[in-house]
């Protein structure tokens, strides 16, 4: 069976999504997506549960979803995109990595990748660190713009640079995979304007103020009735708790082991923490042109989540079942013979006697538990014990 690899958050699934389902679908057998759980990459609760998310994508034509757990979904894009590959290469299955593009060139994104992979690129990047201790990323920006002007359009595109760390990740992997893309179609990344298409960001504001009659025409029927039906999550119902349990437990001690960090972030972080009285203040006092918002959101959700540096670089441990479709179970038959880690399908499948294993459960667990406080209504603690796999 020829299986295409998605690496997506729908969040929610819109029309965006559902035209890069059935693009995948045309060129192979099988489309398995590796989905972001209850926590996204720009820093934030997702709009609804992970198991609704991915229910959506299996009534939209997915036929397997898989969750990309907490320290990887919420990451720089950089390790999200090493975790989700990681993922897909440890299925055994895949045979093609699939996604929307702005430039829809591979040719360009493959070069564009080994251009910042090779020898010549990084030690440009060491030396001119060393004589003048600028910031990573302002190096890489002027040496781009300097050397290799050809691949600066890729650079600024948020789906042509994750489809570029994707080709990184495979290379670190050794996973020969074959990659293609799409158009991307629609609106910009974040756009709060809608013609034809909208923008994940306007289909969560309109869901956030309960007007679905809006969105309806920007995401698939079989997603919208799904939607209409689950909690809705919005992260202000939680800003007290994160404000609370920085102010209990935040330490400038203990700002290093905190993933992406940088130096001269900490004194400002640690000044925001007492001072700020909501999370958008909080937010305010520590965003500068260096630190854009996406980031000091998932620095201070891992400050709060408990999510250091050590999952940073590493591959996740199990691949996590979320959802089947029509051919999800001949897709998991066939991976039970060459997937690389466990397969999880069961809480009590878990090796939780490994101790990488057990931190990432334990995390996941907790964001789980937390993540509930933030839906309307509120749930329960224990959501991945007793959520089952969706199956269709």
């Amino acid at each position: 069976m020829q299986s295409i690899g998605i690496i997506a958050e729908f969040n929610p699934f819109h029309s965006g999504h559902k035209h890069l389902i059935d693009a995948a679908k045309a060129q192979g057998n099988a489309v398995i997506c590796v989905m972001s759980g209850n926590f996204v990459q720009r820093g934030d609760t997702a709009i609804t549960d992970k198991f609704t998310r991915a229910e959506m994508a299996i009534n939209c034509g997915a036929d397997l979803v898989v969750e990309l757990p907490t320290p990887w979904a919420m990451s720089t894009a950089q390790n999200f995109a090493f975790g989700a590959v990681s993922i897909l290469k440890a299925l055994g299955i895949t045979q093609k990595i699939f996604f929307g593009s702005e430039c829809a060139d591979t040719q360009l994104l493959n070069k564009t990748a080994d251009i910042l992979s090779s020898s010549e690129f990084n030690e440009k990047i060491k030396e001119r660190i060393n004589s003048s201790g600028s910031t990573f990323a302002k190096v890489r920006s002027e040496i781009i713009k300097k050397f290799y002007p050809e691949i600066q359009c890729v650079l600024d595109n948020p789906n042509d640079t994750l489809a570029v760390e994707y080709i990184l990740s495979a290379k670190r992997l050794g996973f020969e995979t074959e990659f293609d893309c799409i158009q991307r179609i629609g609106a910009a990344h974040d756009a709060l304007v809608a013609d034809t298409t909208a923008s994940a960001s306007l289909i969560r504001k309109h869901i956030k103020n309960g007007d679905f009659s809006y969105i309806e025409k920007f995401m698939p029927p079989q997603a919208t009735e799904l939607l209409k039906k689950a909690p809705t999550s919005d992260i202000k119902r939680i800003e007290a708790a994160i404000l609370g349990k920085l102010r209990m437990d935040f330490s400038k001690d203990g700002v290093p082991s905190l993933p992406d960090l940088s130096e001269g972030i900490e004194n400002r972080l640690s000044d925001a923490i007492s001072n700020a009285v909501s999370y958008e203040e909080l937010l305010s006092l520590i965003k500068t042109k260096r630190y854009p918002l996406a980031r000091v959101r998932r620095l201070v959700l891992s400050a709060f989540l408990n999510i250091d540096d050590t999952f940073f670089g590493k591959e996740p441990p199990y691949i996590r079942v979320l959802a089947l479709g029509e051919k999800g179970e001949e897709l998991l038959k066939e991976a039970s013979k060459k997937a690389t880690l466990p397969i999880i399908t069961r809480v009590s499948h878990l090796n939780l006697s490994d101790e990488f294993t057990s931190k990432v459960w334990s995390l996941e667990n907790l964001a789980s538990d937390v993540f509930c406080l933030s839906l309307n209504p509120p749930q329960k603690c224990g959501s991945e014990y007793y959520k089952k796999i969706i199956k269709l």
